[in-house]
Formats: C-alpha cells, sequence, structure tokens
C-alpha cells in the first residue's frame, strides 16, 4: 500500500511498531546490531529526538524497527504522559509526508496503544479465519477507549479482509460474517486471496509490483485499489 501511494505521487513514510521488524524485513532491510531504529527515537531525552530514516527503498522511506522495540513498554513505564511519545516524535515529519503509515504489533500493549493515538486514521486488515475474528472485537474495544480518552479525533477508515481462499467455503462463510456484522462500522473493503505471490514478494524485500512474481496480477490491482482508497481519506 505504501508503494502504491507513492507510485501515486505522495510522499510516504512508514513507521515499523512491531518488535518483530516484519515490516523492516519486508523492505529488505538488513540491519546492524547498532544501528538506530524507531527504539532509540522513542527513548530519546531530546526535544525533537533525530529520527533515523532509511530514504527512498522503492519510493517509500522507513522508520525501521529491531527486537529492542519490546523493551519500551518497561522502559517507558516512568515517563509522563508516555501515550503521546509516538505522536510527538512524529510531529517533525508530519510536514514532509503526505501520509505516515504506521505497521502495528498484533498485541495490543502500549506499542498499539501509542500508534492508535498517535494517527488519524485506522485500517483494519481481518484474517477470514474465526480466532482473527474474534480478535476483532477487542481490537474495537481498545479503539473506543483510545478515541473516548486519548485521540477523539481517531476514526476506523475500513476493514481489509485477508489471506482469503475464495474456493473454501469456511473463508466464504466467514467473509460473509465480516460483512454482516462489520459494515455498519466501516467499509469492508475488497479481500487479499491467500497467494504464494504475496509470499514471494516479501522474500524478496520488493513491491509485488516490482516482482516478477507480481506483474499483471490482478492481486496488484487491489493493492492498487486499496492505496486509492486511502489516498481519498485525506
Amino acid at each position: 500500500m505504501a508503494f502504491h501511494l507513492a507510485d501515486r505521487g505522495h510522499k510516504v513514510l512508514a513507521v515499523d511498531m512491531d518488535p518483530q521488524g516484519s515490516l523492516t524485513d519486508f523492505f529488505g532491510l538488513d540491519l546492524p546490531s547498532d544501528a538506530q531504529t524507531i527504539y532509540d527515537a522513542l527513548m530519546s531525552d531530546a526535544e525533537e529526538p533525530s529520527l533515523p530514516i532509511h530514504k527512498n527503498l522503492d519510493g517509500v522511506d522507513l522508520l525501521p524497527s529491531d527486537i529492542l522495540l519490546a523493551n519500551v513498554e518497561q522502559e517507558l513505564v516512568a515517563q509522563l504522559e508516555r501515550e503521546l511519545r509516538l505522536k510527538e516524535i512524529l510531529t517533525s515529519a508530519t510536514k514532509n509526508y503526505a501520509f505516515i503509515l504506521i505497521d502495528c504489533p498484533p498485541s495490543l500493549g502500549l506499542l498499539s496503544i501509542i500508534s492508535l493515538i498517535a494517527a488519524t486514521h485506522v485500517l483494519v486488515p481481518i484474517h477470514t479465519q474465526h480466532k482473527a475474528f474474534k480478535g476483532t472485537a477487542s481490537l474495537l474495544k481498545t479503539i473506543a477507549k483510545v478515541q473516548k480518552r486519548l485521540n477523539k479525533s481517531l476514526r476506523i477508515a475500513g476493514f481489509v479482509p485477508t489471506i482469503y481462499a475464495a474456493a473454501n467455503i469456511h473463508d466464504q462463510n466467514k467473509l460473509q460474517d465480516i460483512k454482516e456484522q462489520l459494515s455498519a462500522i466501516a467499509p469492508i473493503l475488497s479481500p487479499i486471496p491467500r497467494a504464494t505471490a504475496i509470499a514471494e514478494a516479501s522474500g524478496e524485500g520488493k513491491p509485488l509490483a516490482l516482482c516478477s512474481v507480481g506483474r499483471n496480477k490482478p492481486i496488484v490491482t487491489l493493492f492498487e485499489q486499496l492505496a486509492a482508497f486511502v489516498e481519498e481519506l485525506q
């Protein structure tokens, strides 16, 4: 999505807030052990911490992550207004980018909370499986709490069904459940199918559109449509 927004002429910053660093890996970035990451910016005492942004990775800028980010929850516990920390450090970047995309961890701990506080919109990927569908209910409760107390302007932009197998009756039923139960909250976007091409692109550290497996594939069109949808949120 970041690539296709950049391809549409926008300046895009992707922020990896997952200690697993999946987004960083996806960009093909192999960080040395002493590299600066989002962790260093979050823990800095500077009034305006420098952001270790890696520029122009297939047209997208990246603020990377590594496993040290897992320590943030414990290390920020004594700091005042810790929930605002990510929002504060990204303030200087907002004037330079049309879109800042924050990739959150799958858990609903402090890293997700501070990401929701820093965000204007939430785009919710939801695996078309029962367990993932139940987990979305917890996420919605967390979003509601953040909206009530810490970020009143936060909005749910939409839900993106993922890893969808159109030929699987279970996936078909779960997609129907998603539409019936969540469409009143926000739009249900076109499902992203289960496809080896996506995994192969991730392994190459490239957007699917730039990989040999992804050219002219319908999945690329789905990501283009997703980027166009996000573009309209401005």
